[in-house]
């Protein structure tokens, strides 16, 4: 089984934000049985429909449908798409990210997780913002709602300060509930 991460880009996703994702999503869900690669970049060009320019911000969406589609084509079990446009859905400001547990597929964006969109300068941020993105869009695709613990990675995060406070892994019950969904099962027992 494979989870693939398909970069979408409009200008430029970081390498090495691509990287370190890559590496805390191998080393998280190898424990299920999951291997994680890097797809090759695609561009949003064929996306510009999804383009609302009174906005400035691209309908989240159709990214989403955009990585459900190379998932297919690629023929990988999951598609986690991370993007460097500013997405939104209807009735939100913006979305950090998107997931249907149907099309075994999400979306991030990068674009409000990045320090400087806050005018603040800490190098290590985008990385750490974008791996809890990316473990709880996962989450929604392998089944899990929002969690009520702030510190629990499937917390919704409604502005930036809710990201930077929780933690990047499941909490003790949504990590049940995810061993559950994915028929883990332990040694041990």
């Amino acid at each position: 089984m494979k989870i693939g991460l398909v970069p979408i880009v409009a200008k430029e996703v970081d390498e090495d934000v691509l990287n370190a994702i890559e590496d805390y999503i191998g080393r998280f869900y190898s424990n299920f049985g999951f291997e994680v690669e890097i797809i090759p970049k695609t561009s949003v060009e064929d996306l510009s429909f999804a383009y609302n320019s009174v906005r400035d911000q691209f309908l989240g969406r159709f990214f989403l449908m955009k990585a459900a589609e190379i998932r297919g084509i690629k023929g990988i079990s999951v598609a986690l798409g991370i993007t460097d446009a500013d997405l939104y859905e209807k009735g939100m400001n913006f979305i950090f990210g998107l997931a249907n547990p149907y099309l075994s597929s999400a979306i991030i964006s990068l674009a409000r997780l990045r320090p400087e969109f806050y005018s603040e300068e800490n190098e290590g941020l985008l990385k750490d913002r974008a791996i809890k993105e990316a473990m709880h869009e996962l989450g929604h695709v392998f089944g899990l709602e929002h969690c009520s613990n702030p510190r629990c990675v499937m917390h919704f995060s409604n502005s930036i300060i809710d990201t930077d406070y929780k933690g990047n892994a499941y909490c003790k019950t949504c990590l049940e509930k995810l061993k559950r969904s994915l028929g883990w099962k332990d040694d041990r027992d």
